[in-house]
């Protein structure tokens, strides 16, 4: 893929609509259960390690790593083990998933305490410890992340904090509330993996978290803050890379392959904060917005609370309530219903009124080649929907259509109201189920 094609300058000007940045986040009270599924990440599902009648603690292992790439699964209660249960993800597949009644003492297992490192390896061993995956929302075990195939080629390691879908300001929030540890997770990382550059990447249309970086950064002279253009989707790694440093991810790579290493906000300061404390990936920070959410506000939830306790929580939802979407409205997951439990990789529940849920309508396409100008992968939306109807995958290869990363940003766009996305997804599909490139 040519230089030319990965173009940091398109996508979409989609509205901010960040209410919530100046909200202090606040912390939930416990829920009446949570619900943990083994599958939280990229990679092999966890393997429960507790029993129905077990007792647990905050910080008690009760899903082990499955493999390499996968990341373990921890409690953020103390109480019992009520049962596990079969629960069907929001991409139709089914996990296990245990469910934990708390006894509202909150007791810390024994087993919680700092890690001892001291150099790259006892680092990543702790970073795999504490099951962190990637807090932007792709859930990738971080430790694996951690672990280029060649760790002196990373020159750069860039900290996303474009945070670019609307609504959306937990990445925000955590800049201004926990920046001290974000720039500490960020040496703690330079320190073990010798990585000799950081960059702290921040949209400009979040002018105070951008001084604040400043501020904690400004005497040091192997961390730099980088403004970026106010751009969906200016978070994506690919787009972060070049935008950030000018280096473009291969076709088909990772931002490794550039000599760069891209973490969330969170994600940095998360590691500061295990590194301090040793108590693994226990909660998480959400925006609770939308039109049809009563008290729009950042709240602190442990890992599993159901959702429908987080919007009671946040003054519940009006009756004319018509959808609810985990993540933002670009890229986020429409539920099925609120009893799902919130995930490791959550940033955000959004809640719409019924007027504000329908599709539109689409129209037939008027050929006007938005989505091909505004894709920020260079792709071309139109030629790829015909070659799916025709069931070409040499085509769909010859276009290149596994390289979308379904940001939504055609269907945005497109005047016809076409669905782009979908069809782009469904593309994808068809190559993966028919021996095409992946």
């Amino acid at each position: 893929m040519s230089k030319s094609v990965l173009r940091s300058a398109l996508g979409a000007a989609v509205p901010h609509r960040k209410n919530t940045a100046a909200m202090e986040t606040v912390r939930m009270p416990l829920p009446s259960r949570i619900v943990l599924p083994v599958s939280q990440h990229i990679g092999a599902p966890a393997v429960p390690v507790v029993k129905k009648g077990d007792h647990v603690d905050v910080g008690t292992l009760v899903a082990q790593p499955g493999s390499y790439v996968s990341a373990g699964i921890y409690s953020g209660v103390s109480g019992t083990v009520a049962e596990i249960i079969t629960l069907m993800l929001a991409n139709g597949s089914e996990t296990p998933a245990i469910v934990i009644t708390p006894d509202g003492a909150q007791t810390v297992d024994p087993a919680v305490c700092p890690p001892n490192v001291t150099d790259a390896e006892s680092f990543l061993a702790a970073v795999r410890a504490s099951g962190l995956v990637g807090q932007g929302g792709a859930g990738f075990p971080t430790h694996v992340k951690l672990s280029p195939k060649d760790p002196s080629a990373i020159r750069y390691l860039l900290i996303n904090g474009a945070e670019c879908e609307p609504y959306i300001t937990a990445d925000h929030r955590t800049l201004l509330e926990d920046g001290e540890d974000v720039y500490l997770g960020i040496k703690a990382v330079q320190k073990f993996l010798g990585i000799p550059k950081a960059l702290v990447c921040i949209e400009r249309n979040k002018p105070d978290a951008i001084d604040c970086m400043f501020k904690l950064t400004a005497r040091d002279p192997d961390v730099e803050v980088k403004p970026l253009p106010s751009r969906y989707p200016q978070g994506a790694e690919k787009i972060l890379v070049e935008t950030a440093v000018g280096r473009e991810v291969p076709a088909g790579g990772l931002p490794a392959d550039a000599g760069v290493i891209v973490l969330n906000v969170a994600t940095a300061a998360f590691i500061a904060k295990y590194l301090r404390t040793g108590m693994p990936l226990t909660t998480t920070r959400l925006t609770v917005d939308g039109e049809a959410v009563a008290r729009r506000q950042n709240v602190e939830v442990i890992i599993g609370t159901p959702i429908q306790e987080v919007l009671d929580f946040c003054g519940g939802v009006s009756e004319d309530v018509g959808k609810v979407l985990m993540g933002g409205p670009m890229m986020g997951v429409a539920l099925p219903n609120t009893d799902y439990p919130v995930l490791k990789q959550n940033n955000a529940i959004l809640a719409f009124k019924d007027k504000d849920s329908h599709v539109p309508e689409a129209t037939a396409c008027i050929h006007c080649a938005r989505c091909i100008n505004a894709c920020p992968m260079g792709l071309a939306p139109v030629q790829i929907a015909a070659a799916w109807r025709q069931e070409d995958v040499a085509q769909l290869n010859k276009l290149h259509a596994e390289l979308c990363m379904e940001c939504g940003t055609c269907s945005f766009v497109c005047p016809a109201m076409r669905p782009v996305t979908q069809t782009m997804r469904l593309a994808k599909a068809m190559q993966r189920a028919k021996g095409g490139k992946k």
